[in-house]
């Protein structure tokens, strides 16, 4: 017969695979970066594929444990939330990376570097989020780091205006800018999906608070 302290401690399994889900994610941001700043792909793409896989497999694990499992460690609604949105983070930077994989030779001297750098950041405010849950909801932690994010996030829409300005009025090469403006964007869409993470931790630590 199992105990209710082993019935309960099931539910404990959710932190981990959140965090292993938060980890990969910041790996494929960290891959960003590489890709940008390094001449040499093929390593940095392999890396990509391998977060990527990583954190599908373990959104699969996610919600095979939450059919299976009777008590969860936090709400199934949050644990749900928290799965499908740290999912997007590797999702968008994929995107990011085949098509800069495509075009990269097109937008040489076209800096990503900054922005994939405020990204790498971002990611790693979202793992360190994460690992709070299992510390007791503690609000003044997941606060500042609430706050973090939100200057993270802050600083990456102001490094759009530069890039934009050179590209559309100092520049004639349509194409280009067009090209580089689509990267842009998913770079800002990427730190708004760690945005999104960090709203939902929040908001469950404020609810249990």
């Amino acid at each position: 017969m199992f105990s209710l302290q082993t019935i309960f401690g099931k539910g404990d399994k959710f932190y981990g695979l959140l965090e292993q889900s938060a980890e990969a994610a910041r790996e494929s941001a960290r891959a960003l970066h590489e890709l940008v700043t390094h001449t040499d792909h093929a390593p940095v793409m392999a890396a990509f594929a391998s977060a990527r896989a990583r954190e599908k497999a373990l959104a699969g694990q996610i919600s095979e444990e939450l059919v299976n499992t009777f008590v969860t460690a936090l709400d199934r609604e949050d644990i749900e939330a928290l799965n499908s949105a740290l999912y997007k983070i590797p999702k968008t930077i994929e995107k990011f990376a085949e098509r800069y994989e495509i075009v990269a030779t097109r937008l040489e001297g076209v800096d990503f570097a900054q922005r994939a750098q405020v990204l790498e950041r971002a990611a790693g405010v979202v793992s360190e989020m994460i690992g709070e849950l299992r510390r007791g909801l503690r609000i003044d932690p997941v606060k500042k780091l609430q706050d973090r994010l939100q200057t993270l996030e802050s600083e990456g829409d102001r490094m759009l205006l530069a890039p934009y300005r050179t590209l559309y009025v100092e520049g004639n090469d349509a194409m280009r800018a067009m090209l580089a403006k689509d990267l842009f964007e998913l770079l800002e869409k990427a730190i708004d999906k760690c945005r999104d993470v960090g709203n939902i931790v929040y908001s469950i630590v404020l609810k249990n608070s």
